[in-house]
């Protein structure tokens, strides 16, 4: 029984590890969440599930307690401090964020780049008031950046980390990818493709993170794709399309959705499929990108 529960080195199996924070998790997401989002409610009974404010308030609710609840588990179950997180200003959290929205930026503009070069995609200047462009521009980043945010903390955070840990990196990526193609298998117009693709997407932030061992990188990553998606190229983002009033371009689809998503957006086309492996690989074999000496 004690070999059950502990490691060689005394410390609860990260299996139990993992099992204590999902369910402390659970419940202090759900504390968070009713909370807020009845408040939200309250104040306004036409706010949708999709909309900015919903999706803002939703990820506040599971950035909060991934962050406290990972710190919680890490000190008392592994006597880790906060900044094993990845989540902390240490001294490489800069460049870090910096290389990973050109990694997301570019990542996402490849894939556009494949769609357009296949005629599956075009694009023309949006007309748009230019206050409200750049005030959809601005409330997008703000959601977005707490969306991506949110999702890196709880699913690239404590989770994989732990495992990690304990020698199960390919575990965690594959447990954690597979958590987040289910959260989104529920989005709108989510099909088999959008869901492995999100899937891929797990992988290769899982990868990232192992690369630097902070959740800068990732953050950096995730944001700059879902905000190049949406407000540069008014593309739908994982199949919502209210995030982005007035992108900087309007999007022409042609199809075939195999190649393009149509409905879902780019996410859930073949052209992202191949862009993740791409940006996975590169990632995986650069030799300079590491952890910042004393950050690990």
């Amino acid at each position: 029984m004690k070999e059950l529960l502990f490691d060689t080195d005394g410390r609860l199996r990260s299996g139990w590890r993992f099992t204590i924070f999902c369910v402390v998790f659970i419940v202090a997401a759900l504390a968070v969440g009713g909370a807020a989002l009845a408040i939200l409610h309250a104040s306004s009974s036409s706010v949708g599930p999709t909309d900015p404010a919903s999706l803002l308030v939703n990820s506040v609710a599971m950035l909060i307690p991934a962050l406290l609840v990972g710190w919680f588990c890490g000190k008392y179950l592994e006597d880790l401090p906060f900044r094993a997180l990845g989540a902390w200003f240490t001294k490489g959290w800069l460049k870090h964020f910096a290389v990973g929205i050109l990694f997301g930026a570019g990542t996402v503009c490849f894939a556009v780049m494949i769609a357009v070069a296949l005629g599956g995609l075009r694009f023309e200047l949006n007309t748009a008031d230019s206050a409200a462009m750049i005030k959809s521009l601005v409330v997008s980043l703000i959601v977005l950046a707490v969306g991506a945010a949110a999702e890196e903390a709880l699913f690239r955070g404590y989770i994989l980390q732990t495992f990690a840990r304990s020698g199960l990196a390919a575990l965690a990526i594959a447990l954690t990818s597979v958590f987040f193609g289910a959260v989104h298998a529920g989005n709108p117009n989510a099909d088999v493709l959008p869901v492995i693709n999100t899937m891929l997407a797990g992988v290769w932030f899982g990868v990232a993170y192992l690369k630097t061992r902070d959740l800068w990188f990732v953050w950096g990553m995730h944001l700059m794709w879902n905000w190049v998606l949406g407000a540069v190229f008014g593309i739908e983002v994982s199949g919502i399309k209210t995030l982005v009033s007035a992108p900087v371009l309007r999007e022409i689809d042609s199809g075939p959705a195999w190649l393009t998503g149509e409905v879902y957006g780019i996410e859930g086309g073949i052209v992202t499929t191949v862009a993740i492996i791409a940006s996975t690989a590169v990632i995986y074999f650069l030799p300079w990108l590491r952890p910042a000496r004393g950050d690990n």
